[in-house]
């Protein structure tokens, strides 16, 4: 199974998926962990898509599998198009898998985590 990740390296708050990629790779070897960028062109989406990307306003690791779950946000610059407007975009085109993004809480530690996270993916077939 591929999981994809989200996050920003350079953002504090925004790097934890991106921090927890090695420890997942440990836990389950025969899943593809692939970094991504939301702004990056998408080919080839599998015919389930499994995200793990930063949410800002949840206090613990959550999964979403609505896109109604999340908030429009105003888009002034490219850089306020997000994973989010991707998969509203996608979803305009009939072209969105169905998906579960786990949602990692802002200013949380890697061991606050990652127990919820092995959680949640050990039981996405």
């Amino acid at each position: 199974m591929q999981i994809w990740i989200f996050g920003n390296p350079d953002l504090e708050m925004d790097s934890l998926p991106i921090k927890i990629i090695d420890d997942l790779k440990a836990q389950f070897p025969k899943h593809d962990f692939l970094f991504k960028d939301p702004n990056d062109s998408w080919e080839n989406l599998p015919s389930k898509l499994v995200i793990i990307d930063t949410i800002m306003g949840i206090e613990k690791v959550t999964t979403f599998t609505s896109l109604e779950d999340f908030q429009n946000v105003p888009r002034l610059s490219m850089h306020d198009f997000d994973l989010g407007t991707k998969l509203k975009w996608l979803q305009k085109i009939k072209k969105l898998p169905p998906f579960v993004i786990i949602g990692i809480p802002m200013g949380v530690s890697v061991s606050k985590i990652l127990d919820d996270v092995n959680m949640i993916l050990k039981k996405i077939k």
